[in-house]
């Protein structure tokens, strides 16, 4: 569910991701997004960049590829962070993108909550054809071992989801 100028929940039951906005001159959610499909690839990424100095190599240089010009590569890509875990992940799935919530040095095991942030939208992502990891696990197939367990949390667009991946998969330093 988002609030705003709108309020929308978005729903799956395992058969794809639809979209409703509440009319509030009937009281009801309408169908306003019917199937949605989050891009393959995008050029914008989410992430909270005031954490950069306490994040691994992979994370920063990630980051850093992602600022720098390479038109073949279509960089650099846009930041769009909002700051609400939420609200980002929407603007993602609709248009496409990569939301970050990596660990860091003083999160070894990440912020967000397994149960009840990274899987619902974990589930949600892929319903819509995208791709959701802690940077080495699909996170649906992480098997909980507390209710409010952490995790590292990459999710949206495949193809930017794997790119992430694979600058983590090349990081060989430990955090400082």
């Amino acid at each position: 569910m988002i609030y705003g100028s709108s309020t929308m929940l978005v729903y799956t039951t395992g058969e794809g991701v639809h979209g409703f906005t509440l009319d509030p001159s009937v009281g009801e959610f309408i169908l306003s997004n019917e199937n949605i499909k989050i891009p393959n690839k995008s050029k914008t990424y989410s992430v909270n960049e005031g954490n950069f100095s306490k994040w691994s190599n992979g994370i920063r240089d990630f980051i850093s590829y992602l600022k720098e010009t390479d038109p073949e590569t279509s960089r650099p890509y846009s930041s769009r962070y909002i700051g609400s875990l939420v609200a980002d992940f929407h603007r993602n799935l609709l248009y496409g993108g990569i939301f970050l919530y990596p660990s860091d040095f003083k999160n070894k095991n990440g912020k967000l909550r397994l149960m009840y942030e990274a899987n619902p939208l974990s589930f949600l992502v892929e319903q819509a054809g995208g791709r959701s990891t802690d940077g080495i696990h699909r996170i649906l197939e992480i098997e909980p071992k507390s209710l409010h367990q952490r995790t590292p949390l990459f999710i949206g667009s495949t193809e930017d989801v794997l790119l992430a991946e694979k600058f983590l998969s090349e990081e060989n330093k430990p955090l400082k």
